[in-house]
């Protein structure tokens, strides 16, 4: 299924020690870039996440913003570091016990000794496995938003190559009429040259004119061109680089048909073609 490459999506959950946020966003681009942004707490799992991106996508510019609220009664929450409290009355009992006139240590100040008091930590390695599985569910909202703007560039570029065989049909019709023209002027101009002109320079001349006028190969092409751009389209797999290509091949086949055009209807189909073209190319960049 075609996807683009353009997109947004956001998970959140709560849970009893807090909330988790994942913010994902997609821009197109050659190859696949994410790009993680983590609180320093979950810092050591970005290689997990970055596999994580690496197994939904394959190409686009991936920012992922991390996001983590813990809950209230977590930060309140504090705990006794014992053995700092132990090491702390070992030391005031040797002080007491050299010197008799020190007065008793109040147990407040020893809790505000720096590091006997603190926070009480979050187990954050129950955190991670939460954290990649929602960040999992983020990735896919992201695919499914992907293929949906994906099938509507599919249907705007299977309508311009359909458009783009429309006026190839329409300059293959008119070929053998404009042919025919050019073949009338040149044998009425040749009669009235015939004994100017040496007879091997008119070959050379009713030659190069075939030449000109010869754009079979270039309509052919953007015919094959167009069917190998619909058969591509309903490929289940990364094509975006694919559909560059043709979309290059098909602009040079225009090119060429414009550079040997002899007649304004040709001419304009050519532009029309270019513009179609390059309407599908602007399309092509945004897929994955």
């Amino acid at each position: 299924m075609i996807r683009s490459m353009t997109a947004f999506a956001r998970q959140e959950n709560q849970f009893e020690w807090g909330t988790l946020i994942w913010e994902v966003r997609s821009v197109n681009h050659r190859y696949l870039e994410p790009t993680p942004r983590l609180p320093d707490e979950f810092r050591q799992i970005e290689s997990k996440i970055r596999q994580c991106i690496q197994s939904k996508l394959k190409r686009g510019k991936i920012d992922c913003t991390l996001r983590f609220h813990p809950a209230a009664h977590n930060d309140q929450a504090i705990e006794l570091n014992t053995p700092l409290l132990q090491q702390l009355l070992h030391t005031t009992n040797q002080i007491q016990q050299q010197h008799d006139n020190i007065a008793d240590i109040n147990p407040i100040e020893l809790l505000n000794w720096p590091g006997v008091l603190q926070s009480k930590k979050q187990d954050f390695d129950n955190l991670y496995p939460q954290a990649i599985s929602l960040l999992d569910n983020a990735l896919d909202d992201l695919v499914s938003m992907r293929e949906t703007e994906g099938k509507q560039l599919k249907q705007l570029i299977t309508q311009r190559c359909k458009a783009v065989n429309e006026h190839v049909v329409i300059v293959e019709q008119k070929m053998p009429e404009i042919i025919q023209k050019f073949r009338d002027k040149l044998s009425s101009r040749l009669n009235e040259l015939m004994d100017e002109v040496d007879p091997q320079r008119i070959e050379q001349e009713i030659s190069l004119l075939a030449q000109k006028l010869d754009i079979a190969e270039e309509t052919d092409r953007l015919n094959t061109h167009t069917t190998e751009v619909l058969k591509i389209l309903e490929k289940d797999q990364p094509v975006g680089r694919k559909l560059d290509f043709l979309m290059q091949e098909l602009h040079r086949e225009a090119n060429t048909l414009s550079a040997k055009s002899i007649d304004t209807t040709i001419t304009q189909c050519a532009i029309e073609i270019k513009v179609l073209i390059e309407q599908m190319r602007e399309q092509v960049q945004n897929i994955e």
